[in-house]
């Protein structure tokens, strides 16, 4: 579909919502194909989710199941799935990212993720949604973006079949290592870009959650490692200590090392994956700014490769990207 007709399509379904002559305001975009338009005084935001690059029914799903569990994604208004439109509540501008730029208190901020987090976990219906299970195969497929999108970004030429076979071996033996941990559902994008403060009707501060639409089944230590091992900010040791902490005993977890163990696994697999995608952005769709975070990823990768079970994941960097600090990518 031409933009034009996209953009009367997106008019027309504002109109059917209720939105005849409404000015609408475009947002800046993110990493994905979504755009939003903030609908000028509506209280609503206008998603254009183009099908099949984006996933809309996905996201009204989980937000429903979210809001029964009683946290607080945006209420959609209405939505059409097919044509990929929906309108949102409109929770404002105030994102932790922005919030934290503004020199809001670090600390209460992420004690605010992390109960969020502990509340969804803990909830006894948290698994009742049918979610694709984040297993073995999906995490290496994820993985895979580092080798078809940054390694050829740093040595300049497509991996070799060889390589890229030796990449997906050793990841499978990786994850198959790990101990059993009973899964939990899986926001996957929880960090603070995607967690913002809402005022709730009696005064109260509610943590909102965007960008879940990609949610899973899977280790509950995904998403604590999302909201601390973070590419676009850092984080303070001592603070990731104490969130860490706050979290185990919230949850009451049995077996700490194993959790440990799932945290810095997924952790290397979320750093490589992400070190691919950020390439990708800017070789494929011209998002260069994404580059700025990559030495920040390598640093929180270079921190988990000190686990004995990432060993082989070290050897095979240091053999086929020793020069992992060094990418130079230009858009495609």
């Amino acid at each position: 579909m031409q933009d034009s007709e996209r953009a009367a399509a997106r008019q027309k379904f504002l109109e059917d919502a209720g939105g005849a002559g409404a000015q609408v305001l475009p947002l800046t975009p993110d990493a994905s194909f979504r755009h939003y338009f903030r609908v000028s005084g509506a209280g609503t935001i206008l998603v254009d989710a183009p099908p099949p690059r984006e996933n809309l029914r996905a996201f009204v799903e989980v937000a429903r199941h979210l809001a029964a569990l009683g946290l607080h994604p945006p209420r959609v208004h209405a939505c059409d799935l097919q044509s990929g439109f929906a309108l949102l509540d409109d929770f404002g501008d105030d994102t932790f990212t922005r919030l934290l730029a503004a020199g809001a208190d670090e600390r209460t901020l992420y004690r605010l993720a992390v109960d969020v987090l502990c509340a969804l976990q803990t909830h006894r219906d948290a698994l009742d949604i049918d979610l694709p299970l984040y297993d073995d195969t999906m995490l290496v497929d994820e993985v895979l973006l580092l080798v078809d999108w940054y390694y050829p970004a740093v040595r300049g030429q497509a991996v070799p079949g060889e390589v890229r076979e030796e990449f997906v071996a050793l990841w499978h033996d990786i994850l198959a290592a790990l101990p059993p941990i009973a899964p939990t559902l899986v926001l996957r994008d929880f960090h603070v870009d995607n967690l913002m403060r809402v005022a709730a009707v009696d005064g109260s501060v509610q943590c909102g959650l965007l960008d879940f639409q990609d949610a899973v089944i899977g280790s509950p230590a995904y998403d604590l490692m999302s909201l601390l091992e973070d590419a676009r900010r850092d984080v303070p040791r001592a603070l990731v200590e104490e969130i860490v902490r706050r979290y185990h005993r919230a949850v009451r977890t049995t077996d700490t090392q194993a959790f440990d163990l799932h945290f810095h696994v997924l952790a290397a697999q979320r750093h490589c994956k992400v070190m691919g995608i950020f390439s990708r952005l800017c070789r494929r769709d011209g998002k260069s700014t994404y580059l700025d975070h990559i030495p920040r990823v390598v640093v929180l990768l270079e921190q988990n490769l000190t686990q004995p079970s990432l060993r082989p994941l070290r050897l095979w960097l240091d053999i086929h990207l020793p020069m992992r600090h060094e990418i130079q990518v230009t858009p495609g």
